[in-house]
């Protein structure tokens, strides 16, 4: 937005500058009040052509820019569209393979717990058998 402020600041600048020029020129020139009149006007003519001119060239390229800009950023969103999707893929395979692992390690765990309760159960019988025939 700050170099469009620029450029209609240099475009009035070099308008006004012109008009100044010219009307300076005219006025030190030896020439006749209506003769000066009639080059002021046909320079005034001339600026304003000029000026219209550069507007519609600085339009042009304001569209241009606005159209690059507008596509652009379409492309960007498609693109983070794009990346989003791939993450939120990636997490939700992530996401089962450590549910699965989560599950193969709690049926070894309860595998372990289950031969770890029954030897412990074994030993307490035998312990109790071993006590029982001591007695």
């Amino acid at each position: 937005m700050s170099r469009d402020n620029e450029f209609a600041n240099f475009l009035a600048g070099f308008i006004i500058g012109g008009l100044v020029g010219a009307a300076t020129a005219l006025l030190m020139a030896p020439q006749s009040g209506e003769e000066t009149r009639a080059v002021i006007k046909e320079k005034s003519i001339e600026i304003k052509d000029k000026a219209v001119v550069t507007a519609e060239d600085a339009r042009a390229r304001a569209e241009r820019a606005l159209e690059d800009a507008r596509i652009k950023a379409e492309e960007a969103v498609s693109e983070v569209r794009t990346r989003a999707d791939e993450v939120a893929r990636l997490s939700k395979e992530r996401a089962s393979e450590l549910g699965q692992r989560g599950q193969i390690l709690l049926d070894e765990s309860k595998s372990k717990v289950r031969q770890t309760v029954k030897k412990a159960a074994k030993d307490v019988e035998d312990a109790a058998g071993d006590a029982a025939a001591a007695v």
